[in-house]
């Protein structure tokens, strides 16, 4: 160290060693200013000027060398030997060419600092090249230590040196051209202390030895051509920060404009953002600039980002609240560097959008309670986990009593209000976790633990009994509900739901306002059932229905008026199926109306053929009144057998009148004009009201059977019997009593004045053919 400092105190010109960091200073300047300007360039005019800057690179390491060389004061004759000292300009600049190509644009330290080594090798091998090239009149000693160490203390300065100006900080970078020169200071230093000079006169210079004064012009020549460079380096970097800052405002000015948050970033640095970014973060746009990317994406690198790819991240707002956002980067030249812009999308509305499109898709918008839908998906789910887990849960399906009255009666309006305070009801009654849904119309479900199936039932039913005040309007409806257990009753979400239907329709069945369980004997009749409708269905196809005639007789002489009609299935296995077992089901399938039709055009055809004051009554189903068609099927069918409408009597009781009356009304007088007489059936057995009988327009009443059985001993059937006779002689209609079976109730009837009887004591249902034989025989007896 103590020669190191001596020889830069006494062996040197100052004057000159400042000289040499001055050359030293500009050529790395030149260098460094040339070889970006190279890297902004593309094709021929890149790689020329990386050439220069390379070329410059070394000349700076040379000329630097050459003047410290200059600057040496040995006290003796020196010189230099040509062809050693070109030789080491050579050698460096194509060990710098080495290390630049090497270390240029790489991201791999390893790489970089491999480069540094050569670089550093390079540089040592001028300054002792150089040396060696330093001719003296005497003798030349080397301290080999002092070169070892100056060689183990500079390579890993330029390796550092060369790493720390490839990273994307630039403070890190500024530290690459101090390390530079420190490192070719302290080879240069180290080197010339190293250097042990005797003088000896005996020894001369060679021929071919250059004189400092022939050397000095060729450095200098050299230093001016360095300044030359260096000046138009400084041109080239004035000219690309201000074409950088007009890209960067005009790119400001773009972002400006966007929606969307921006961020210009280089190196992992944010050079801007725009008013959009700055608003979402909640600070100003000067505030970002200079900052991390990191310091408001901390979750993301740039790295990570893949271009054209979104990609989900958080951001870090000013209160330090994470806001979800969408990321997505674009690499943009800017200038001539390369720049990383960032799109940062706020997510919050989405999100908040998806979750309300989520909860739509899953909830009943009137109740606020699940929807069919999501139902479906957690039975589905419960089932799963029953099936692994060898878990029971019940299953609870119900439905409102008499809530079709209440839309009918109140409104549509008054309904949905009901099924609002009913779904909070079931909210009340159900324990956390239970799912309750609405599946649709008054239908709802809770999926429950089996210990707890019973007693939400019956809570259910307790609480839906209850009177519901609903403007002003005291509501009174109950449920009916079934449960079903999995997996007993059903190990898929379609068997349980069937089998609580099952157990629903039973409590229906039983009146209500009631829950049942399912029991196997209820998919029994349930297959019975669908057996029977389907039976039903091919009936209609092959035609195994028949009509039957129950006929009709003056009470007074007993003369024949007419018959009813009556339909009568022959099942091929069953044999003769009642009515009553199949006219509700055939109502229910909507098979009514083409069977009714069917049995209309039967009895016409045969009726025409029969005496023409004879007549024949038809019974229509209240879904067939509801058909606005009805009289003109009747009238075609009038047409097409030939039977005067004046012969055909159609009944319908008087639960036709409840389902809807103004189309009733329509429907009778349209049929009225037609000719045909309308009669009301079971006559006190409905909903009987006396106005019916005023503003419908009928020609006859027939007194049910279950009035005539006790008669005439049962005072209170005489008296309604007659009370009915006597209304309808002052309203203009005739009088049939049905059920008539001994000859007692037969003259009752005459005594009372009845128009027409019918029942087991005049005939039993018989078919057409024993009809025809027993009209035929009355005519006969009466000829």
């Amino acid at each position: 160290m103590k020669n190191i400092l001596t020889c830069l105190r006494d062996a040197h010109d100052h004057s000159l060693l400042w000289v040499a960091g001055a050359v030293c200073i500009i050529g790395v300047y030149a260098s460094l200013s040339l070889a970006r300007h190279a890297s902004r360039l593309e094709g021929k005019g890149r790689k020329l000027w990386a050439v220069v800057a390379i070329i410059a690179a070394g000349c700076t390491a040379w000329a630097t060398h050459m003047i410290g060389l200059l600057a040496f004061q040995p006290g003796m004759p020196s010189g230099f030997d040509p062809l050693l000292t070109f030789t080491s300009l050579l050698f460096t600049i194509f060990g710098i060419g080495l290390a630049i190509s090497l270390s240029i644009g790489s991201r791999d330290r390893r790489r970089r600092a491999f480069a540094g080594v050569i670089l550093g090798l390079s540089i040592a091998l001028l300054h002792y090249l150089g040396q060696a090239a330093y001719l003296v009149t005497g003798h030349v000693n080397w301290d080999y230590e002092l070169i070892a160490l100056s060689l183990i203390f500079s390579i890993p300065m330029f390796s550092f040196a060369i790493i720390v100006s490839g990273e994307k900080r630039p403070a890190l970078r500024q530290a690459a051209a101090p390390l530079l020169l420190g490192a070719i200071a302290l080879l240069h230093f180290c080197g010339m202390a190293a250097l042990g000079l005797t003088f000896d006169p005996r020894i001369g210079l060679p021929p071919s030895t250059l004189p400092p004064g022939v050397i000095a012009p060729i450095v200098a020549a050299v230093s001016v051509t360095l300044l030359v460079l260096a000046l138009l380096g400084l041109r080239f970097s004035t000219a690309a920060r201000a074409q950088l800052a007009r890209d960067r405002t005009r790119m400001k000015q773009l972002t400006d404009l966007a929606m969307e948050g921006l961020a210009i970033c280089q190196g992992g640095m944010i050079c801007s953002v725009n008013a959009s970014l700055a608003k979402l973060v909640g600070c100003t746009q000067e505030a970002l600039s200079g900052q991390s990317i990191g310091v408001i994406l901390p979750e993301i690198s740039l790295e990570s980002l893949s271009e054209h790819q979104e990609q989900d991240g958080g951001l870090l707002n000013q209160e330090g609240i994470k806001i979800p956002v969408r990321l997505l980067c674009k690499t943009v030249m800017i200038g001539s560097s390369k720049h990383t812009v960032v799109a940062i999308r706020d997510q919050r509305d989405r999100l908040r959008t998806e979750q309300k499109m989520r909860t739509l898709a899953f909830t009943d918008t009137l109740t606020g309670l699940a929807n069919r839908l999501q139902f479906n998906q957690s039975l589905s789910s419960q089932c799963d986990r029953t099936y692994e887990a060898s878990e029971h849960f019940a299953l609870i399906l119900l439905d409102l009593d008499r809530f079709k009255f209440v839309n009918d009666t109140f409104g549509h309006a008054m309904g949905d209000e009901l099924l609002k305070r009913v779904g909070k009801r079931l909210s009340a009654c159900a324990a956390n976790g239970t799912m309750i849904a609405r599946l649709g119309g008054d239908e709802f479900a809770v999926i429950v633990d089996v210990a707890d199936a019973e007693n939400v039932a019956e809570k259910i039913v307790d609480l839906l009994e209850r009177p519901f005040l609903i403007n002003g309007s005291v509501i009174d409806i109950a449920a009916s509900v079934g449960i079903a257990i999995s997996p007993i009753d059903g190990n898929n979400p379609s068997l349980l739901s069937r089998s609580a239907d099952l157990a629903l329709y039973s409590a229906k069945g039983s009146g209500g306002n009631t829950y049942r369980y399912f029991e196997r004997e209820m998919s029994d009749k349930a297959h019975a059932r669908q057996q029977l409708e389907l039976d039903l269905r091919r009936a209609l196809i092959r035609e195994e229905f028949e009509v039957y005639y129950q006929p009709q007789v003056d009470p007074l002489d007993g003369r024949y008026q007419g018959a009813e009609a009556l339909v009568r299935w022959r099942h091929p296995d069953r044999g003769m199926v009642a009515p009553m077992d199949f006219i509700p089901l055939a109502e229910e399938i909507g098979l009514i109306c083409p069977l009714g039709e069917w049995v209309l055009r039967v009895a016409c055809e045969e009726a025409a053929g029969w005496a023409p004051h004879l007549t024949v009554a038809v019974n229509l189903s209240s879904v067939q009144l509801r058909d606005s068609a009805l009289s003109e099927r009747v009238m075609q069918i009038l047409e097409e057998t030939g039977l005067p409408a004046s012969r055909l009597e159609l009944e319908i009781t008087e639960t036709a009148f409840i389902q809807d009356e103004a189309l009733t009304y329509e429907t009778l007088h349209a049929l009225r004009a037609l000719g045909v007489r309308i009669s009301m059936d079971d006559f006190g057995t409905g909903y009987s009201s006396l106005s019916y009988l005023r503003r419908f327009p009928f020609n006859k009443i027939k007194i049910d059977k279950s009035f005539v059985r006790q008669v005439p001993e049962d005072r209170d059937s005489v008296a309604i019997i007659q009370a009915v006779t006597s209304l309808a002689v002052k309203l203009g209609m005739t009088v049939t009593v049905e059920g008539v079976e001994t000859p007692e109730q037969q003259a009752f009837t005459v005594t009372e004045g009845c128009n027409q009887i019918q029942g087991y004591l005049i005939s039993r249902p018989i078919d057409s053919n024993a009809l025809r034989a027993l009209f035929k025989e009355a005519m006969q007896s009466a000829a």
